[in-house]
């Protein structure tokens, strides 16, 4: 199967959680995502080395990730019930390229502030 690309907003980094003798790490980021009428929330797995990465994501960042579904299945014993799990390990992930609503917003009110005080100077 090949990796797929996903993109949204850091709704919630978790601490890095370390499992069994052998220390395998995980680390959970959830992306929002506003496509119409309801918010996605998309939980993302990093494991191992890729946890340390996350330090460089701040809630709020738009970033692009690139993933891979992987699911397994379980059993308790032989007469219970099988249930299947479904996981998105994230392999690497991107800032995505356009600016933030907050960094437009400083932009313009630099912009509006700047016109009012040339208004009587106009070069034209």
């Amino acid at each position: 199967m090949s990796n797929a690309t996903l993109r949204g907003i850091v709704h919630l980094i978790e601490e890095t959680k370390t499992f069994g003798q052998k220390g395998f790490r995980k680390r959970l980021v959830v992306l929002e995502q506003n496509l119409g009428r309801f918010t996605n929330y998309v939980p993302l797995d990093f494991i191992g080395d890729a946890c340390d990465s996350v330090d460089a994501l701040s809630v709020g960042d738009d970033i692009t990730v690139n993933y891979r579904l992987s699911g397994r299945k379980w059993q308790r014993d032989p007469q219970s019930e099988v249930k299947y799990f479904l996981s998105a390990e994230a392999l690497s992930f991107r800032r995505s390229a356009e600016a933030s609503p907050s960094s437009d917003a400083s932009v313009n009110d630099e912009f509006s502030q700047a016109s009012s005080d040339d208004a009587e100077d106009a070069p034209f």
